[in-house]
Parts: structure tokens; C-alpha cells; sequence
């Protein structure tokens, strides 16, 4: 009889043993998995991070471009209205 309840209380106290071995598993996955899921946001944010800047830089080369474009226009009127005067002095001149 003795035998018997010592025997049942040893696996008793084996099973509490693997019991928490693997509450401790399961505990050590998911901090595994809190790390990773914080890898990813981190990831994200500089990717985030990343998407802004290349946007904000696209605008300020959209912005100057459309700077250009009015001044290219000056220049080619400026440059009409010189050989405006040339022809003009030209058939005057002969």
C-alpha cells in the first residue's frame, strides 16, 4: 500500500514538473512573439518614416520644378521680344 501511494505521489509530482516546464515554454514563446511583433512596428515605423521623407522630398522637386517652368517662359518671351527688336532694326536699317 505504501508502495502504491508513493508511487502515485511521485507521478503526481512528475506531471506538476512537466506541467511547469511547459507553462514556462509557452511563457518563453510568447515573449518571443511580443519581441517579434516590436520588431515588426519598429520596422514599420522607419519604413513610415522612410515613405515621409521620400514624399516630402518629391514635393520640394515638384515645388521647383514648377518655379522653373514660369522662368523658362520669361526667357523664351525675353528672347522673342529681342528678335522682335532685331528684325524690326533690321528692316529699318536697309
Amino acid at each position: 500500500m505504501k508502495d502504491k501511494a508513493g508511487k502515485t505521489q511521485g507521478q503526481a509530482k512528475q506531471k506538476m514538473h512537466e506541467g511547469q516546464q511547459q507553462a514556462q515554454q509557452r511563457g518563453e514563446q510568447a515573449q518571443q512573439r511580443g519581441e517579434q511583433a516590436q520588431q515588426r512596428g519598429e520596422q514599420a515605423r522607419q519604413q513610415g518614416q522612410q515613405a515621409r521623407q521620400q514624399g516630402q522630398q518629391s514635393g520640394r522637386q515638384a515645388q521647383e520644378r514648377g518655379r522653373q517652368i514660369p522662368e523658362r517662359g520669361r526667357q523664351n518671351l525675353d528672347d522673342t521680344e529681342q528678335e522682335m527688336q532685331d528684325r524690326f532694326d533690321q528692316d529699318y536699317d536697309a
